[in-house]
């Protein structure tokens, strides 16, 4: 559920929504889990992610690409980006994630500085990973440190402390960005799944039934099926049901009423989209609508 705030005028108050629930506007989290398992999720959120890979044996996938990850390894996702771990083996998975509003970032933002360059100024899909150098890696792990500590302290101190170290964090992931021109290290997908993921890529709001893509591509259903979920740890259909929902947000965020998303994204009826939408998202397609309003 999202919080709002509101000041005497009505108005959304983003500092009083962090200072109320600081552990959801920005949202720390330093986890290892084990016994992973052998399909997982795909994930679509509302809010913007970081990502800082520790330890496992681990392919991230992003929109249409597998990034292979290594200690250090650093992700920039935002919200209509789907993604997912796939998981190689068992060894124990750690990680550090936050999950944030980009609304309080666009509040430091200058008329030339943007805090979420990183996130926005490229491709879906594009320029998620960021390598960082050996240097690198320490600064932000002290930046991460700093956030962790300061994470469960209750005081307005602590909150505020919080709240500049994470402002720091963007700041630095954002120099990181800007200055990581490093050939991008990627998984290759087979021939024969990347033309067909271009085509549903193509097609969200047409047919992309099973029967329709073996006429398109001339190839065994189950087959195709198998081989996207040995690439991928998951099913087809769901990636398809993800990338549509991915659309609507798109959709949403340029102003098409949320009727007109459901049609534009694949889906006949309203009410099923619905559902799955806010299934997916963790907001209704009109709540997010007045989520994307209020934040402008």
């Amino acid at each position: 559920m999202v919080y709002f705030y509101y000041n005497v005028n009505g108005e959304v108050t983003m500092l009083d929504a962090y200072y109320k629930k600081p552990g959801f506007i920005v949202d720390y989290r330093h986890s290892c889990t084990v016994n992973h398992p052998d399909i997982s999720d795909f994930h679509l959120h509302s809010r913007f992610e970081i990502y800082f890979f520790i330890s496992g044996s681990v392919n991230y996938f992003i929109e249409k690409k597998m990034y292979p990850l290594k200690y250090g390894d650093l992700l920039v996702i935002r919200n209509n980006e789907i993604h997912k771990p796939s998981f190689l083996d068992n060894s124990p998975y750690e990680r550090i994630v936050i999950h944030f509003d980009p609304s309080i970032p666009r509040i430091f933002n200058t008329e030339n500085y943007d805090l979420l360059n990183c996130f926005t100024n490229r491709p879906a899909g594009e320029k998620n990973k960021i390598n960082l150098s050996e240097k690198q890696k320490k600064e932000i792990l002290d930046i991460f440190k700093r956030i962790e500590i300061l994470n469960g302290e209750p005081s307005d101190e602590a909150k505020l402390l919080k709240l500049t170290a994470f402002i720091e964090l963007l700041v630095f992931i954002n120099r990181a960005f800007n200055h990581d021109d490093a050939v991008e290290e990627t998984v290759n997908m087979p021939k024969r799944l990347q033309p067909i993921l271009d085509f549903i890529e193509n097609n969200l709001e047409g047919d992309l039934s099973l029967n329709r893509i073996e006429k398109e591509f001339y190839i065994n259903g189950s087959y195709l099926s198998r081989l996207f979920k040995k690439h991928t740890g998951s099913n087809l259909h769901e990636y398809i049901i993800y990338k549509r929902i991915s659309r609507a947000q798109t959709l949403i965020s340029k102003g098409y009423s949320c009727t007109q998303a459901c049609l534009m994204s694949g889906f006949n009826d309203y009410s099923n989209f619905s559902k799955i939408f806010k299934g997916t998202v963790g907001l209704s397609p009109q709540a997010y609508k007045k989520r994307i309003a209020t934040n402008r």
